[in-house]
């Protein structure tokens, strides 16, 4: 009975709905209780827990959360800021790439909030609309993550209950979602450089500047003594080692250890790759840093990166339960459909990130679905940025931060909400990434 779905799909609609009104845990919380209305309203048998996805994320932001106690991060900010302020007329290219290579190595956008108000400041200082740069990083460190080896969105992506099942390795997803995004970046930029007045010209930066609201502002700076900037560095080659030791095992899978078990060889897997190595590198950051585990469990990446963890839990679990109880009704009324025009796909991954605010609960949610309805493997590499969404309505913490780091005022929240800063850059860096992708793979 189709319309027994349909109210399955409401109950699905809603967890996530009021789940991402809530925030925080609240996702992973509303998520499992979908679960439990699904399973013992709707008789359906639970799907299968994210749990590597869950340990790979746990394994990461351990290893990042260490690098931020070490003060690794402060010192990569100061690195970036150098870079930044000795070309300021080219903010609008040089901010998103310098956040999008600060998240391809951390494996989390949340760092771009150490850059903001630095790339906000530099741009105003050289008469530079900020909203362009502000608004182009902003995207280019959720792209980022649809191509770090190390995100979430990707350890997803190469679990066993997804490509890593189907002979997708980590070097296809880099060949194809580092160029790809890159570029989608790019071409971001170049668009959003023609946005609206120069800074000049803005009534509303020239309303602030009369009312005495924008003056010079000193960057609050971080000195770091000698011997912190040394373990911070230390912290960040063993950090960077270990990201570089995870693209390795991923790209070359003879060096993976193999073992006989019952007769049978058997190849480590790379989730498993990814929890040993990063925890390792957790560990040999603690070790030579002398980082303080107190203050890594404090920080903001161990936060956030935990919260993300909860919400893959209840969310993926419910949306693997729903989609596999009836997966007969997908491939009766859509399979054909979306193998036909695959596009449709992207566009319900483009639509469920704006849902969900997470990649790797997208891709958790989503991708069993296209694998069931016949997508090839790579078309769905291809599609990967698509889970991109959350800029489109302007609530995502990172979308926040730039607007309120944003002094003159031009990045702002439209008159009709969804007319934001963030929408032509987002929309134009997504579908270029995807179509570069596409591109890719018929190369590949």
């Amino acid at each position: 009975m189709d319309y027994v779905v349909y109210i399955q799909l409401v109950v699905v609609l809603a967890a996530i709905f009021i789940g991402a009104k809530v925030g925080g845990i609240g996702l992973g919380i509303f998520g499992m209780m979908g679960m439990a209305v699904l399973v013992f309203v709707f008789d359906l048998p639970p799907g299968s827990a994210p749990i590597d996805v869950m340990l790979m994320i746990v394994a990461v932001i351990t290893a990042a959360s260490a690098l931020q106690a070490a003060g690794g991060l402060d010192y990569l900010v100061k690195v970036a800021e150098k870079i930044l302020r000795k070309n300021p007329g080219a903010i609008t290219f040089l901010g998103p790439i310098v956040c999008y290579i600060f998240t391809f190595l951390a494996g989390t956008g949340h760092i771009a909030y150490s850059l903001l108000p630095i790339i906000s400041e530099i741009a105003t200082e050289s008469k530079v609309r900020p909203e362009r740069p502000m608004s182009i990083s902003v995207i280019a460190s959720q792209q980022a993550i649809t191509a770090s080896p190390i995100s979430a969105a990707t350890a997803a992506l190469l679990s066993t209950e997804l490509l890593g099942s189907r002979g997708v390795e980590m070097i296809d997803i880099l060949m194809v979602c580092v160029p790809a995004t890159i570029i989608g970046v790019i071409v971001g930029a170049i668009a959003v450089n023609f946005v609206g007045l120069d800074l000049e010209k803005d009534p509303i930066y020239q309303e602030r500047l009369k009312k005495g609201f924008i003056k010079p502002k000193s960057l609050k700076d971080n000195v770091q003594s000698p011997e912190e900037r040394r373990k911070a560095l230390i912290a960040v080659v063993l950090f960077i080692t270990g990201v570089i030791a995870v693209v390795l095992f991923g790209s070359i899978s003879s060096l993976r250890p193999t073992f006989e078990i019952d007769g049978e060889i058997v190849q480590v897997t790379m989730p498993q790759i990814i929890e040993i190595l990063m925890m390792t590198t957790a560990g040999l950051i603690f070790i030579f840093s002398k980082a303080d585990v107190n203050k890594a469990v404090k920080g903001s990446i161990f936060l956030a990166g935990m919260q993300a963890v909860i919400a893959i839990f209840g969310i993926a679990w419910m949306g693997d339960t729903f989609f596999n109880g009836n997966i007969g009704f997908f491939k009766e009324n859509i399979q054909n459909i979306v193998t036909a025009y695959p596009f449709l796909f992207a566009l319900a991954l483009f639509v469920m990130s704006i849902l969900l605010f997470s990649q790797a609960a997208t891709v958790r949610t989503l991708y069993p679905l296209g694998l069931a309805l016949g997508i090839s493997p790579m078309a769905l590499v291809a599609m990967f940025p698509a889970v991109n969404g959350y800029f489109f309505l302007p609530n995502y913490p990172t979308v926040v931060a730039a607007i309120n780091f944003d002094r003159t005022g031009t990045t702002r929240i439209g008159k009709y909400v969804i007319n934001h800063s963030f929408q032509i850059p987002g929309f134009v860096s997504t579908i270029v990434a995807i179509g570069v992708g596409y591109l890719l793979i018929q190369i590949i």
